[in-house]
């Protein structure tokens, strides 16, 4: 059975204490808090044949096919390839699925991950399925990014919202999953997730804060004109684009909070602080939103997977950067 995290528990106790399902539920939050661990462990409740409690009992036929991946009546759609979009074929075969008469005499159970990387075509193949799934099924869709889904396929499913945990429970459960990290590094990775502990400790995997260190080195030399935006452009090979962007457009905003508020208390994490601070006091406002423009019509480019040339991207970013103090 997938693991139970101390943050779902009141959110499972309320899925799974009904006493009738809906018939498509969509679970959506920040990525890295649990949701495909809460489906999953709501998809053995549903297909177990001799449920205990709220869960599944993890011994009846059921829960062993399930276990073993072979459960005829369970059926998972996610992109054939990593961060790639759910085509209208693979829908259409979970279509057939659904019109199928449940092999175990119980539920079948459907589960698609990510939801918004159904192209639109594929997500009006699954309308019909979502307002009337034939026999017992039960859709569960997970979406990390719920503005991305067509407003159709959020109409017809109950709509569960999978909040962050506290930032003292997610330290609690860091200290735990990652004891080889100090308690500041705990919060540094927190604070680098966006505050989801699961994607803090993958980050602890991927080396991000030796990355983020790596970028921070850099742009302090490029605003001292140590090195050129091609040569530091190249040199973050390692560091994905996604996570770059992420980060440029949360230091573009912390500059314009800083130029509205002159709050020192609000120039984000320590590393980029006197930076983003003398960025701001050394800048016009104007050059730092048509900044900030610019960053996120790019980031929006990144996360459609849109066809970039990596190097000349960041050089263009590097170049426009280490221009922002001066005359605007």
């Amino acid at each position: 059975m997938a693991d139970a995290y101390p943050w779902q528990t009141a959110l499972w106790q309320q899925l799974a204490g009904r006493a009738q399902h809906a018939h498509a539920y969509l679970l959506h939050g920040p990525a890295g808090i649990g949701k495909r661990s809460l489906a999953e462990r709501l998809m053995a409740r549903l297909l177990c044949q001799r449920p205990v409690g709220l869960d599944a009992c993890g011994q009846c036929k059921a829960c062993h096919l399930l276990a073993a991946g072979t459960h005829p009546d369970n059926f998972v759609l996610e992109p054939e390839e990593a961060d790639k979009a759910i085509k209208v074929d693979q829908v259409r075969e979970l279509v057939n699925f659904v019109v199928q008469t449940a092999q175990l005499g119980g539920r079948k159970v459907v589960l698609v991950e990510p939801a918004e990387a159904m192209n639109p075509n594929a997500a009006n193949a699954l309308l019909k399925s979502l307002e009337e799934p034939s026999g017992d099924t039960v859709l569960l869709l997970i979406s990390h990014q719920p503005s991305r889904l067509l407003p159709t396929v959020k109409s017809r499913c109950v709509q569960q919202a999978c909040p962050l945990p506290s930032e003292a429970m997610s330290l609690a459960w860091l200290a735990q999953a990652l004891p080889e990290c100090t308690d500041e590094q705990h919060r540094e990775l927190l604070c680098l997730s966006a505050g989801s502990p699961l994607a803090a400790v993958r980050m602890q995997s991927q080396d991000v804060r030796e990355q983020r260190a790596q970028v921070v080195e850099g742009i302090k030399k490029l605003l001292k004109q140590q090195i050129a935006p091609s040569q530091l452009a190249e040199s973050w090979n390692a560091v994905s684009l996604p996570l770059l962007f992420d980060w440029f457009c949360d230091w573009a905003q912390l500059m314009l909070r800083y130029q509205m508020t002159r709050d020192e208390a609000g120039l984000g994490q320590a590393d980029m602080r006197k930076v983003v601070q003398y960025l701001a006091e050394k800048t016009a406002q104007p050059k730092v939103l048509t900044m900030q423009d610019w960053l996120l019509a790019q980031r929006h480019k990144v996360i459609g997977k849109a066809n970039l040339n990596r190097v000349l991207l960041l050089e263009a970013l590097l170049v426009q950067w280490a221009s922002l103090p001066g005359p605007g």
